[in-house]
């Protein structure tokens, strides 16, 4: 692989970190940029986009300046690092268009620097408009249709909001990249917007492929795209077969009758909280981890959950 190097102008040629694969000429393109989080709504959402539009690679971030593991992985008695993480741009044209996907969240400062970094590369490309995604978790029962919100950080991007009828978010926050990223953007005059999408509370620790769909098609009206939705749609059905396991599980459990987010949830969602809360504080102790198993068992959960409870304790 040949690597080249942009000099923007704006830092000195040694610090910047973008490869180069392929030259590309692109016309204002409009950047689709997404990092994991709940639900990998964002990515699950852009990567689909990416795939059924047979995008090409053309260069990717070496990330080794922002990443610090914090760990080895084993095999066999022998430990070693895991490489860096991957971000990777992808292009097409008519319509012109770049998405950046990234396999981690940078958080602090190296978040900071890794923003700043793709928001210079998009400047030098001439990005017309970045769009990013994110999850938007409420009590509701799975079978209640996606809703979408925006944030955008200027006027016209708000207006584009309005045209396609996406609710604006008044306030809260967006956490991680899919968010600041916002923020970095409008320090530099490029119109960013995010979309957010709705999902059961209970279930960000799993992939919501309604959420994906509702995404991609909102992403796919504003770019003026076709994109072939069957694959979703059959990742909707075997996902909603695991929801409606769990929502059953917790109506026998806690006595409701009703589907969570239709009827009184403040028991469930009390429930539900502290599972998503003991899974966070799990991934760095080995007691929450316990306790987390303690309280499946107390709701006869982790039959339901037993995957992502095992994950917490892989290596690799």
């Amino acid at each position: 692989m040949t690597s080249f190097i942009i000099d923007y102008g704006l830092r000195r040629r040694s610090e910047l970190n973008i490869q180069w694969i392929e030259s590309i000429k692109l016309a204002k393109p409009v950047m689709l940029a997404a990092w994991p989080g709940m639900g990998n709504v964002a990515l699950g959402a852009i990567n689909y986009l990416r795939r059924k539009l047979d995008m090409k690679q053309f260069a990717q971030i070496d990330t080794k300046a922002f990443y610090a593991p914090d760990g080895v992985t084993v095999d066999d008695g022998i430990g070693k690092l895991l490489p860096p993480p991957k971000s990777i741009f992808y292009f097409r044209c008519d319509p012109d268009m770049v998405i950046l996907e990234n396999e981690v969240q940078f958080g602090g400062k190296a978040g900071m620097e890794l923003a700043r970094e793709i928001l210079n590369f998009a400047r030098n490309l001439e990005v017309a408009r970045i769009l990013t995604a994110a999850a938007f978790p409420i009590p509701a029962s799975y079978q209640e249709p996606v809703k979408l919100f925006g944030v955008a950080n200027m006027k016209s991007g708000l207006n584009l909001l309005t045209r396609y009828r996406i609710k604006i978010m008044e306030d809260g926050s967006i956490s991680g990249l899919n968010g600041l990223l916002l923020g970095y953007a409008q320090e530099l005059g490029i119109e960013s917007i995010c979309i957010l999408a709705t999902m059961p509370i209970y279930a960000t620790g799993f992939p919501n492929p309604r959420a994906w769909k509702a995404l991609v098609e909102i992403f796919s009206q504003i770019l003026n795209l076709r994109v072939d939705l069957r694959k979703l749609d059959s990742m909707i059905k075997r996902t909603d077969d695991k929801m409606e396991q769990i929502e059953t599980r917790l109506q026998e459990m806690l006595g409701i009758k009703e589907k969570p987010g239709t009827g009184d949830e403040q028991i469930s969602q009390f429930v539900l909280n502290k599972i998503e809360r003991l899974f966070q504080e799990a991934k760095t102790s080995r007691e929450k981890a316990l306790e987390l198993k303690r309280e499946l068992d107390r709701w006869g959960l982790f039959e339901m959950y037993e995957d992502r409870f095992l994950d917490l304790f892989k290596k690799d």
